[in-house]
Parts: C-alpha cells; structure tokens; sequence
C-alpha cells in the first residue's frame, strides 16, 4: 500500500478506546449506530474501503468479496472465527484475511464452566422462583429443586484447542474427569497435566459422558458434528454446554430431544441461527440460554482491538500480519 493513510471501514460499534486508536493511525469510518450493514452496504464498503473490519455477525461471501474494489486487499475480522468470511475466495482474489486468536480464551472458558456448574445445579430455575413477583419458594425444602452434582462426574470436551484446554483446567479444579475428541491428539505433557482422556471416536465418548462442552470451530467438517444420530447417542441424564457456534448441533434434533426429556439439560451461549433462537429451546426450563455473550468482557473487545490494529498496522507496513488465516487452516 502507498504511505497515505488507508481507508478503514468498521462495520459495527466497538470499544471507543479502539476506534480512537484506529482514528489515530488510519483513515477510519466508524459505525457509531452499531447497525448492521445490508448486502448493499456491504458491498458498497467492499468497493471503496483498503481495509475492511468485519464482525462474526458480517456474512463476507462470495457475492460480496466478487465486487471488492481493486483497493481492498485486507479483512481484519473483530473475532476469533472466520465462518462468517469465505477465505477461500478472498486468497483467490488477492485478499488477506486476519482473525484475532487467542484473546477470548480464558473469558470463554469461564463461561463454559459457569455454563457447567449452573445447568446441574438449575440456577437459573432458582433465581427465577425467587424473583417471581408470586415467590413459589415456601423456604428450605429437602426436597425441593434439587440439581444433580457435577464433583466426580465425567466431561466430555469436543475441541482440545487454546479454549478446550482452558475448560480442562477449570473442570479439573472442581473434580471432573476429563475427556476429551479432537482432530490430533495434544501432547502427552497436556494429557498428563490435565489428567485426560483422549477418545479417537466421538460416538464412543459421547454415549459415556456426563457433561458435553462443545469448544470446537465452524468449519464445513464440524457443521453438525453432534447430529441428530450423535444426539441420541447420549445418556439421557446427560447435560450439553455450548460456547463455541451454534452450527456445530443440530439445533432443532437438540430441542426435540430436550422437550422429550431424552437429555437432561442444556446451557447454550450460541445458536445455528442467530439472532433467532428455536422456541422449543426458549420454552424449556432445563435450558439456561444467553445471548452470544461468553467472550463479552471489557477486556476481552479491548484486547481483540489491539489484534485488528496490529495486523492492519503490520500489513500496510508490508509484512505478513500475524494472525493470517488461510484455507489450510480451516
């Protein structure tokens, strides 16, 4: 790129520390409505903008990365995924693509092991009979909204990255067993320092477990990795956490399931089909539901700011950024 400045367009609000940063160094556009662009508006930032600084919520595909201006040669993602971005055909037309790795790790994961201990333990039905205008709560009853104990129990962690090992830790700290399925087996060091137990077949480890956390990305081979036939592989007095995507269940085979009572309960922080949520799910009092909100700490949007600003920064310096992501990777 030249020395003047590049044009920076952000599609959605971030922290005001981060956009003044990007004011500082770039020539940025800012969304201070924090409304989504349409396929139009998209297009349009694609044809003017060097830069483009998309969220998980921004859908860049083909249709959109086609029409790019012949000045845009780089989208720095505000988030660790990139399913919302087609990178194949952005290295195809010579567009680089950087993500933001490694920053939402421990936010995440303390999500997911408070996701772990509040579905067991029905929290949510607790403070809800609290907070009822009509209290149902009469006082301390032996036997009245009784959970089940997760000390001792089995955890079955899908997605043995940064993330996975992250809820590995925590778990192990409150006396789970650990036990996880990935794609390569982590080192023997890991295994040994979290004491866990590697299963090579996922349909072995889900009919054994306990608790299910999902921890793995979007990519075409994890779309449903949990199917409708993983599902029902699952004991019935069994509860699934999910704090990775939604697309990696399927959804409407999770919620039928759930209403049967074939699984224990649910704490889901991402769904297939965000914003919208399965009504069967919303229904359910054995679901603790949140709103896509597992890496949603002040910490968390500054550090991935940072991220964005270095790759941007690195890239018109002319070198490669450090959290490029390519096909390969995927």
């Amino acid at each position: 790129m030249s020395s003047k400045k590049p044009l920076v367009i952000v599609t959605r609000k971030l922290p005001d520390v981060v956009e003044t940063r990007m004011r500082e160094l770039f020539d940025t556009e800012l969304n201070l409505e924090d409304t989504a662009m349409d396929q139009a508006q998209m297009v349009a930032a694609v044809k003017r903008a060097d830069v483009l600084v998309p969220t998980v919520t921004d859908t860049i595909d083909k249709s959109i990365i086609s029409q790019a201006g012949p000045n845009l040669k780089l989208i720095a993602n505000f988030g660790t995924g990139v399913d919302n971005i087609d990178v194949g055909t952005a290295q195809a037309c010579g567009v680089t693509v950087t993500n933001t790795p490694g920053v939402l790790t421990e936010d995440t994961a303390d999500m997911t092991m408070a996701l772990i201990l509040a579905v067991p333990r029905r929290l949510l039905e607790g403070a809800a009979a609290i907070s009822e205008e009509k209290t149902n709560w009469k006082g301390w009853s032996p036997t009245w909204m009784l959970g089940n104990r997760i000390f001792g129990k089995r955890l079955g962690i899908i997605g043995m990255g940064r993330i996975g090992q992250a809820v590995a830790r925590r778990a192990k700290a409150f006396g789970l067993s650990i036990h996880y399925h990935n794609r390569h087996r982590v080192a023997q060091s890991i295994e040994d320092t979290l004491e866990a137990t590697y299963w090579e077949s996922l349909d072995q480890m889900l009919a054994r477990m306990d608790i299910i956390s999902v921890n793995c990305p979007h990519t075409p081979a994890t779309y449903h990795l949990l199917s409708a036939r993983r599902l029902k592989l699952i004991q019935p007095s069994a509860y699934i956490v999910n704090t990775a995507r939604g697309e990696v269940i399927d959804e409407n085979a999770l919620a039928r399931m759930l209403e049967a009572e074939e699984i224990a309960g649910a704490g889901l922080d991402v769904f297939e089909h965000e914003p919208a949520v399965n009504p069967k799910l919303v229904r359910n009092k054995r679901v603790l539901l949140l709103p896509h909100m597992g890496s949603a700490t002040i910490e968390g949007r500054m550090d991935m700011g940072e991220k964005v600003i270095i790759n941007i920064k690195t890239f018109i310096d002319g070198h490669t950024p450090p959290d490029r992501v390519v096909p390969a990777m995927l």
